[in-house]
Order: structure tokens, then C-alpha cells, then sequence
């Protein structure tokens, strides 16, 4: 197995780790951290997904027969649908742990997928620059050694053809 403290893709100039996955950038310096890291990247990542989105949806609808029947004094709900204890079921599911709880792991989630990105873009910054450097034909090394050679080559080139007229 390979070290996940080491970065995958190197540092950038600035000294950041380069990381595969967002889950190895943060500190790993006890176990409390790394259970920390991993809860807050599967909340995240799971709660940013479309399923928990329908999720969302089913457990708003749960409760939409209860105020159909409060507002418009609809009464062909079943009983347990519209009962006041599914009511404020729904309703601390929705209002107290989603808002509370779920809120601040996605925001721990977010940071670190944040950082990991930030990460990756300065790497892939930094190995343009260096691409571009090389193509550059102005700059020593890269492109113009290589276009230093083929002159180089066509001239050698040149004089052998030259010289093999004159026999």
C-alpha cells in the first residue's frame, strides 16, 4: 500500500501537497482527525449526490397531506399520514438535524474538497508554465535545443550532400 502522506502529484512551488484524493489533505496526525476527515467527505459527497436529493424531496412530500388537510380541511388522507406525531417527525428530521448537524459537515466536507482542488489547480498552473517555458524558443533549454539540433542536422545534412556531388 502505498504512503497517503506522501503527495501523489508532488508540491507545488509554494510548498502544498499535491494529493490523488481530496480525503489526503488534511493532517493526519491522530486518529480523531482522520475519522474527523473521512465522516465529512462521504456526508459530503453522498449529500451532494441526486439520490439525496430525491431524499430531500420524499421527506418535504411526507408532510405536504398534513398541511393539505390543516389548509384546506381535506380529510381522505389516512389518519397516520396527517397524524401530529409524523408531523413533528418530519419536521425535526428537516428543521433540527439537516440544518443543524448536516450543515456544518457539509461546509467540513467543502474545505477540504477546496483545498485538494486549490491544490491541483497551482500544480496544473505550475506544469503549464513549464510547458509553455519549453516551447518558448527565446528560452535556454526545451524547444530551442531541440530546433538548435535539427538546423544543426539539415546543415550537416547539407554538406554531406555537397560533398557527395563533387565525387
Amino acid at each position: 500500500m502505498a504512503d497517503r502522506n506522501r503527495p501523489h502529484f508532488g508540491h507545488t512551488k509554494t510548498g502544498h501537497a499535491v494529493h490523488l484524493h481530496a480525503i489526503d489533505h488534511l493532517p493526519t496526525h491522530n486518529a480523531y482527525a482522520r475519522f474527523n476527515r473521512r465522516v465529512a467527505i462521504a456526508i459530503t459527497t453522498r449529500v451532494g449526490s441526486m439520490t439525496c436529493a430525491w431524499i430531500f424531496c420524499l421527506l418535504a412530500l411526507l408532510s405536504l397531506p398534513a398541511v393539505l388537510t390543516l389548509v384546506f380541511s381535506l380529510h381522505f388522507f389516512p389518519q397516520w399520514l396527517v397524524s401530529a406525531g409524523l408531523i413533528a417527525l418530519v419536521a425535526w428530521i428537516a428543521q433540527t438535524f439537516i440544518q443543524l448537524v448536516l450543515l456544518s459537515v457539509i461546509m467540513v466536507g467543502q474545505n477540504i474538497q477546496q483545498t485538494a482542488s486549490d491544490a491541483r489547480s497551482a500544480k496544473q498552473f505550475e506544469d503549464t508554465e513549464h510547458i509553455v517555458d519549453q516551447l518558448d524558443l527565446n528560452t535556454e533549454g526545451g524547444l530551442s535545443v531541440v530546433l538548435t539540433a535539427v538546423i544543426e542536422l539539415n546543415e550537416r545534412m547539407g554538406r554531406f550532400e555537397a560533398g557527395q556531388r563533387k565525387e
